[in-house]
């Protein structure tokens, strides 16, 4: 779990979509890690209920396997519930079903997917002991229903600021501790018997086989906390990631970063993508996902934030270049650039100047092309 590589995997997946009033793009990428272990799902318009959607992280650890089955498989499980089957959508009607029942749903589809993993084959045999941490939405026309289960997060931004948060479930978090202690285990260096870093996930069935207690009841429990908001019509957009974006960027910062890239991109998964160089910038050594989904009241493309993002390029450029033409600066790395131009204003909110070390890598390379030996070198932080 916690192996590393020489230098990150910097490729990206991409994905993005259209319907229901909501565009969403996601991202994700290996970086640091030695495997590739999160996981996503995005459907616009569920089976039975074509103006309802679905999005979801899962991040996965000690393997993959748990994570890319949740991926596949939790939504069906949980829209295959009674609660969703008795659900009648008719034509241009706006449906209220009961919002506990449909909460109730969310717990028992997370349930039923913990016990179909527990009952995979090699799982029983012991050869997967993967486990996985869900972040999800499903959006109907009228709320937002946010489930977590784990330290994957989910945020709502309304009118300019960050107005809701799914909680982190941690095992120093005093309920949990509690639940993991009354189980008979105990949380030392912040996890779970002093291993695990999670208190709920799906799958980690070494963390779930106290006799006598109910699966909720367990070490690590796959019940998650469910969260409803209504909608509403200062909403912008929502964000699902994994830890490995929520280690370096707070839930204000993704948000303004986000708001404020909106502005310059037309394009959802380039604004994934932005997200995700600037918490490797920042130092995420993890894997990263993350999932944007826009309302229409989401920040629209203005030609005056394009107009300041040209003029910091250009202050960026000139400073580089002032660096470059000083007596001794001609070999000035990216390290260096980046501690000197710690003084120049109007950075991206959020992103600061982490979210402009590929602009300064792109000025540096046409200013002073790279040699050969060193034309490799870009994907690497220092």
């Amino acid at each position: 779990m916690g192996a590393f590589l020489d230098k990150p995997k910097t490729e990206k997946h991409n994905e993005g979509g259209v319907g229901n009033g909501l565009r969403y793009g996601l991202a994700s990428m290996q970086g640091w890690r030695v495997e590739m272990e999160d996981a996503h799902t995005a459907v616009i318009g569920l089976p039975s209920l074509k103006d309802w959607s679905f999005f979801a992280v899962f991040d996965g650890h000690a393997g993959a396997r748990a994570s890319a089955v949740c991926a596949d498989q939790l939504m069906n499980h949980i829209i295959a519930t009674g609660e969703f089957q008795n659900i009648d959508l008719q034509a241009a009607t706006e449906i209220q079903p009961s919002m506990e029942s449909i909460k109730s749903a969310i717990k028992k589809g997370f349930l039923d997917m913990d016990q179909k993993l527990r009952n995979m084959p090699e799982v029983q045999s012991g050869q997967d002991k993967s486990g996985s941490t869900a972040v999800g939405v499903i959006i109907s026309p009228a709320h937002i229903f946010f489930a977590n289960c784990g330290d994957s997060r989910a945020v709502l931004s309304r009118a300019n600021r960050c107005v809701f948060s799914t909680v982190d479930h941690k095992p120093v978090n005093p309920i949990e501790k509690e639940r993991i202690q009354r189980a008979g285990g105990s949380v030392m260096i912040q996890r779970v018997n002093g291993s695990l870093a999670v208190s709920r996930a799906l799958g980690d069935f070494e963390y779930k086989n106290v006799e006598g207690m109910g699966p909720c009841e367990q070490l690590v429990s796959p019940e998650p906390e469910i969260f409803l908001q209504d909608r509403d019509e200062g909403d912008e957009f929502l964000i699902l990631a994994c830890d490995g974006i929520w280690d370096v960027m707070s839930n204000e910062e993704l948000c303004d970063f986000v708001r404020n890239r909106l502005q310059i991109n037309s394009s959802m998964e380039a604004v994934c993508n932005q997200v995700i160089d600037t918490c490797l910038y920042k130092g995420s050594r993890d894997n990263m996902s993350i999932v944007i989904v826009t309302f229409k009241g989401c920040p629209q493309v203005s030609q005056e934030a394009i107009r300041r993002e040209a003029e910091l390029d250009e202050r960026i450029e000139t400073k580089i270049k002032e660096t470059l033409a000083t007596e001794g600066m001609q070999d000035a790395d990216i390290p260096y650039l980046m501690h000197i131009l710690n003084d120049v204003e109007g950075m991206p909110p959020g992103g600061g100047l982490s979210s402009k070390r590929g602009t300064v890598e792109a000025i540096l390379n046409r200013l002073r092309p790279p040699k050969p030996e060193d034309e490799n070198t870009g994907s690497e932080i220092d």
